[in-house]
């Protein structure tokens, strides 16, 4: 286990090129399909990420430098597609595999690497994730094999329900999410922690739709509208948050959000003045919060992609490829027992940190770390000097929940490393 992880938040400092055999990234994500905007951003994250390890000169492993690599595999946002790719991946020996935007994805790429690391101890691979957070992923599913970089369902829902508790003019919320495990996990974690928490808010609708399938929202939206709700909660992503968000606006349905994702993507610009004062956002960082290292790096980040149509920053992509450096480092090979020995307990804190002090739990590899609560602004109000992809609009903070007491308990019964 490594105590004290150093990051290197600071502009790069070159130590020469890297000559050694790439180290690869394969990333199984949708780059078509529905939810390809949210692949395409993900993967800008982690080319960022790795343009910024190898201009310092990339990984130390042994005597040689070695830069990383990343390779996009596409799934089309569906199982058969992943596990295709999956079997791309492992045919190429590529050594640590990404996933994120599905845990129905994640769920299935994660019993197919215990499958494959089981039957081929020669050349096992790791699982990064950078974002499915359904619970069940480090709880009873969970595996040595993978790393959850994302606060998972119940941790997010949990700093949601604080900021609703602490907000008078909400008093019933409609819940609306995608059907599928991570929106089914949404709803039933938002009804069993508004029953304990907040039993004064009442719940006057349930609905779950079909991911990436819905075009238009407008019926779900005046269903929202005759349901009397004053207040949705969502976990929607990508396409199915804006176009809801964009219904809303259109139909002049006046409703707070309180949402996962509300962030980035298209929903500010679609929210526009309606989202001013409503909507509420939950991620380990916005580009408003602090520490200053961090907003650097972000600074960096868009001069890198000077698109706003491309501004969707994860800090989380960060602390994932840096963690695994420093794993690689420290095992002084890309073994995947060896790096994972490495990965499980790390932690960094204070400075050392993008945004405060982390850990990777051993008892179930999950990211233990802050949360930061935020309400969409405009830009140049108290608190909000960047917007978000150029729409005018940023998030200030509302609540920022140390890393003490984001945590949740695990049911995992973490399965011992070979050898």
């Amino acid at each position: 286990m490594i105590g004290a992880l150093a990051l290197s938040l600071a502009a790069p400092m070159a130590h020469g090129a890297p000559t050694g055999e790439p180290i690869r990234l394969g990333m199984i994500e949708a780059f078509s399909g529905p939810f390809a905007n949210t692949g395409e951003a993900v993967a800008r994250n982690l080319n960022f990420a790795i343009e910024r390890v190898n201009a310092r000169g990339g990984v130390r492993v042994g005597n040689e430098r070695r830069p990383l690599q990343l390779q996009l595999l596409d799934s089309k946002g569906q199982v058969e597609e992943a596990l295709l790719m999956f079997r791309r991946a492992t045919d190429a020996r590529v050594p640590f595999v990404l996933q994120g935007n599905s845990s129905a994805v994640a769920a299935a790429l994660l019993d197919a690497v215990d499958k494959w690391n089981e039957r081929t101890p020669a050349a096992r691979v790791l699982f990064l994730n950078y974002s499915a957070v359904d619970p069940a992923l480090t709880n009873e599913r969970c595996s040595p094999w993978h790393f959850r970089f994302d606060a998972h369902v119940e941790m997010r829902m949990a700093a949601l329900v604080e900021a609703l508790r602490a907000d008078a003019a909400v008093k019933s919320v409609y819940l609306l999410n995608q059907d599928y495990s991570f929106g089914q996990q949404v709803a039933a974690t938002a009804r069993a922690m508004l029953g304990e928490r907040a039993p004064h808010i009442a719940i006057v609708g349930d609905e779950l739709h079909a991911p990436g399938r819905v075009r238009d929202f407008a019926p779900i939206v005046a269903k929202i509208r005759a349901s009397g709700a004053d207040t949705v909660i969502t976990g929607n992503w990508g396409n199915d948050l804006t176009l809801l968000v964009r219904a809303a606006r259109e139909s002049g349905l006046t409703v707070g959000f309180y949402t996962f994702y509300a962030n980035g993507l298209g929903a500010p610009a679609a929210l526009g003045e309606a989202g001013v004062g409503r909507t509420v956002a939950v991620a380990e960082w916005h580009p408003n919060a602090a520490p200053p290292d961090m907003e650097r790096v972000y600074v960096e980040f868009r001069q890198r992609f000077p698109d706003p149509r491309d501004d969707y920053f994860q800090a989380r992509t960060i602390l994932m490829v840096e963690m695994l450096v420093r794993a690689i480092e420290a095992a002084g090979t890309t073994d995947a027992a060896a790096v994972a020995r490495r990965l499980s307990g790390m932690r960094a804190t204070g400075a050392d940190s993008p945004y405060g002090a982390v850990e990777m739990r051993a008892a179930d590899h999950q990211l233990i770390g802050p949360l930061v609560v935020s309400m969409m602004a405009r830009k140049g109000e108290p608190g909000v000097r960047f917007d978000v992809e150029g729409s005018g609009f940023g998030f200030r903070t509302l609540t920022r929940i140390d890393a003490s007491h984001t945590a949740r308990p695990t049911t995992c019964r973490m399965p011992a490393l070979p050898g």
